[in-house]
């Protein structure tokens, strides 16, 4: 498989999109949400979306994290299973609703179960990731970013979007 575009060698002008998409990221992972839930909505909006590649990092980033394959591999299947808590369950119904919107708006009961569970600026945050990786998801897919070579090794040492866009 061939990527269309590489968005990593793309043109200075798309560069400078691809900076400020790391930056929104960036605001989100100092808005104080858990990495590990953050990475479990990344993982269930690219499923929905059949995104391989953010699939690929944000699963090998979880295992990196030291999450369960048990909870990375079930994630698809969340309501069959008890391994997730409350609060991460509110979030992946959240997740579910914000991303597939042609079923209609986000329900009025799925917003009141994150709200239990989410101060205000928590949601705003939760939403900010979803609508982040469904960015993310849209960009991979069109432009076919081959799964399989990203390493979460970056993100141990140092944050590996920040590495990706100073090699920018």
């Amino acid at each position: 498989m061939k990527p269309r575009i590489d968005i990593m060698k793309a043109t200075r002008e798309f560069r400078d999109v691809y900076r400020a998409i790391l930056g929104v990221e960036e605001a989100i992972k100092a808005g104080g949400l858990e990495p590990k839930l953050l990475d479990l909505i990344r993982i269930r909006a690219s499923q929905m979306n059949g995104c391989a590649y953010c699939l690929d990092m944000h699963s090998k980033d979880l295992r990196a994290a030291g999450e369960s394959e048990q909870r990375i591999y079930c994630l698809e299947a969340w309501r069959e299973t008890p391994f997730y808590s409350d609060r991460e369950r509110a979030a992946l119904a959240w997740c579910e609703a914000v991303t597939d919107l042609h079923s209609g708006h986000v329900p009025d009961e799925v917003f009141n179960e994150a709200r239990q569970h989410f101060t205000e600026i928590e949601l705003l945050f939760l939403t900010a990731t979803v609508a982040t990786i469904n960015l993310w998801n849209r960009l991979s897919i069109s432009m076919r970013a081959v799964p399989g070579e990203y390493q979460p090794a970056h993100r141990a040492k140092v944050d590996g979007k920040k590495a990706i866009a100073q090699a920018l």
